[in-house]
Parts: C-alpha cells; structure tokens; sequence
C-alpha cells in the first residue's frame, strides 16, 4: 500500500470516529461509523493474503449487520415518537436493538465470535487500531444512552463477557487472539459499570488503552504472533521480554502496576451501589484471566520453547519502529499507578 493512502486511511478512520463523538442526531452518528468502517477494511486487507482477506470479509460483514440493526431500531424509534436525538430512546425493542448492535460493534459476549477471528488475520498494526481506537465510537453512544438502556441487561452482557473471555483465553497459543479475549474482558468490566458510574468507565478505557497499546508495540518489536516466536525472543531482546512480562501483569490487574487502579474502582463503585453479586463473579473471573497471563509470562522468562534450528531468524529487521513511544508506554502502562487517582479525579472533572 502506497505511504500517503495509508495515512489517508488513517485520517478517515479518526474522522468517522470524531464525527460520532460530535453528533447528536442518529442519523449522522450512523453516518460516522460507516466512515469509520469503510476507512479501515482496505488496511485489514492490505497484505494481499487469504487469511487478511478473510478477515477484512468477516469484520465487513459483521459491522454491517450491526449497523443494520441500529438504523432499524433509530427508525423504529423515530417513526413512533418523532425524536431523533441520541439521548431520547424511549421504545423498549429500540433501547434493546441499540444495545445489542453496540455490543456486537465492541465485541461483547455472545455476540463476540467474529473479533478473535478477526484480529488473528491482520497485522499488528492493524490489531492494535481494531482493539482500541474502534472502541471509542461504540462506546460513546452507549455512554449517551445508559440512562435509557437496561441495567439488568448492561450487567448480564458485562458478565458473560468476563467470564467467557477468561474461559476461552485458557488453551490459546496464538497472541493476538489472547489480546483479543482480553479487549472482550476488559470491556466486560466497563460494561457492568457505566450504567452506575461513567466516569468511572472513561477512567477504565482510558487504562485499557493505554496497557493495550504497550502490548501491541512491544509485540510489534519482537515481531511475535505466537507463542513459541514469543519464548524464543527471550534470548535476543531480554530487556523487551521482562517488559512484556510486566505489562502482562499490568493487563491482569496485579498490584503495584497501572492495571490494578482499573479493577480496584470498578469493584469499589460496585461495592458502593450494592451490587455485591457483580463484583464478586468479576473478581472471581479475573483469577482465571491470571492463569494465562502467568502461563505466557512463565514461558517468556522462564522456560524457552522447543524449537529447530530450521526456523528463519527475525532478529535482522528492515524497518524498526520508534523506541521512545515504545519505551513511554511501557513504562506508562507498569509504574503509574501512584498517578491513577489525579487522573480519576481529573476525568470526573471534565465530565
């Protein structure tokens, strides 16, 4: 792909995003997602092989069945009560339609299958804009409309994300798919509390990203996919390899790093509303995301995988990506914990 039409794909991509942040009439909010959609399919398939084809096909699809169901359900809406706006919903089947085509854009639980899928057939570039800059526009219109949505159905969504993303990160060896369980499982945890709190939730995306970006990069410069690349990446690069390891700690939300502070509010605003149950089973599901963020950090420095002296060596790269990002998130993402309640209170100002 050309430099100058990737870059432009880019802009558009941000463009339908920020055109969702700003509307709000559902017709242009529809609009911006669309945009959004259409701009990043040709950089799913720009590696011209079957599997980035397959992949830009399935997302395709799937977003446009999504985007079937909220222009059904904003026209059900309108065609009743003759308002338009975001904020008023006010016909139940509509409010559960735009729920559920909300969850199926993000990923949710059980309507989730199409994104594991999907991210294990791009490039990590690619993966990373899929896992979080995708979730911004979603996320902001159920954010406009938690006042009209059902919590019990916002709780039940949240939960079974939680805990069928940790069940199903359990036997994988592919990394991007462990990345993409845990985009479900995180989102799960914000999901069960922006009905009670949303800044609370601002503050747990916020931190998500920011853990999710540093992952990818660190991926990216070790130019790891799969397990077994990943052990072996020990020997070359110790010092990124250590890093990884941290950050997956960070992912997992074990004390002192940046992760933690994202669980700890979630449960905490949960204790306050009285909804013990919620965050007693996100607790619980969060200890079965443990074993496999400790399974691959135990093989990254611990143990190496049995490999062949056949297999190509990647430590020779053409094209190096910038260390300084690399090093600020990662750093970031481990040690800012001490730094998460300044930013906390800093969200609830602004909102």
């Amino acid at each position: 792909m050309v430099e100058m039409m990737y870059y432009l794909l880019l802009y558009v991509t941000g463009l339908g995003t920020l055109i969702t942040f700003i509307s709000s009439h559902w017709l242009m909010a529809w609009a911006g997602l669309e945009i959004n959609t259409m701009a990043i399919i040709p950089l799913m398939a720009k590696n011209h092989h079957p599997r980035a084809s397959e992949a830009a096909t399935k997302y395709f699809l799937t977003q446009a069945f999504a985007s079937s169901i909220l222009f059904l359900a904003t026209i059900f809406n309108g065609s009743t009560w003759d308002k338009w706006d975001i904020a008023h919903i006010e016909t139940p089947a509509s409010i559960v339609l735009i729920t559920l085509a909300l969850s199926i854009k993000l990923g949710m639980v059980p309507l989730h299958f199409w994104l594991p899928e999907v991210m294990q057939g791009i490039d990590l570039t690619t993966g990373l804009i899929l896992a979080t800059w995708q979730k911004l526009a979603p996320f902001a219109l159920l954010l406009q409309i938690t006042h009209n949505t059902y919590p019990a159905l916002l709780v039940m969504l949240g939960l079974t994300s939680a805990w069928a993303a940790s069940w199903a990160g359990l036997n994988q060896t592919q990394l991007r798919k462990i990345l993409a369980y845990s985009s479900i499982a995180h989102l799960g945890w914000m999901l069960v509390i922006v009905q009670c709190a949303p800044e609370v939730a601002i503050f747990a995306l916020v931190i998500y990203i920011l853990m999710t970006t540093a992952a990818f990069l660190t991926l990216k410069e070790t130019s790891a996919t799969k397990m077994s690349v990943f052990t072996l990446a020990w020997s070359k690069t110790p010092v990124t390899m250590i890093m990884m390891s941290l950050i997956l700690l960070s992912l997992v939300g074990i004390p002192p790093f940046l992760g933690f502070s994202l669980k700890l509010v979630i449960l905490e605003e949960l204790s306050k509303q009285d909804l013990h149950g919620p965050a007693t089973m996100l607790a619980m599901s969060s200890l079965i995301s443990l074993y496999f963020y400790m399974r691959l950090c135990y093989f990254t420095i611990i143990s190496l995988f049995p490999g062949t002296s056949m297999s190509k060596t990647s430590w020779r790269r053409k094209k190096k990506q910038d260390k300084i990002t690399l090093a600020t998130l990662a750093t970031a993402s481990i040690i800012l914990l001490p730094l998460s309640p300044f930013v906390a209170a800093l969200i609830h100002y602004l909102i």
